[in-house]
């Protein structure tokens, strides 16, 4: 089975598979949580970007180990589009990105608005909106700002916050929603 064929399964093969299995919801240990536990053994994200007109659909994990591969496609994709700098990006957000997803029940993509911002692209932000942290978790890919045209900001913020792992920012004006997997916490901007 080539990387293709295990990145492109189809959405009644991933209904199967998680039809077939149990969610777990109670969270386990530090920011790791069970809502992903039992989801077929596998964990999938799937974004695109405006900004570059790139697209990513990637399984990531697969039977209790991180794919390397994916996760260097997905750092590339999650990279800061400004200056093409890659960092890595920690898995813990990635599992809150995808167990949100999952608990959204939407076949759409994850639009990224931003991940990875190196500190040049930071200072700038910061130079122009009030609303950019000095430190912000984007500056250690632990941070993604993301959109759905299917649900409401108020919808992906009640998925991320169901998740009890990390950090999530309600913009309603802007129409995204800030996870990481810093400290839990809820504000809006």
């Amino acid at each position: 089975m080539t990387e293709d064929d295990r990145t492109r399964l189809t959405r009644r093969t991933m209904l199967g598979i998680f039809a077939a299995t149990a969610i777990v919801a109670a969270p386990t240990g530090g920011n790791a949580f069970g809502l992903l536990r039992g989801a077929g053994d596998i964990r999938r994200v799937r974004m695109y970007s405006g900004r570059t007109g790139e697209s990513l659909d990637v399984l990531y994990w697969i039977d209790g180990d991180y794919i390397p591969e994916s996760l260097r496609a997905i750092n590339h994709f999650m990279r800061d589009f400004r200056n093409g700098k890659e960092l890595r990006i920690d898995t813990r957000t990635l599992d809150i990105m995808a167990a949100s997803h999952r608990l959204l029940e939407s076949g759409e993509p994850y639009m990224l608005l931003s991940g990875y911002r190196s500190p040049e692209t930071n200072a700038a932000l910061r130079r122009k909106s009030r609303g950019v942290a000095r430190d912000s978790l984007h500056l250690r890919g632990q941070a993604a700002d993301l959109r759905l045209r299917s649900r409401s900001v108020a919808q992906m913020a009640r998925a991320a916050l169901a998740c009890a792992a990390g950090g999530v920012g309600r913009y309603a004006r802007s129409n995204f929603v800030h996870m990481d997997c810093g400290p839990v916490r809820t504000w809006n901007g």
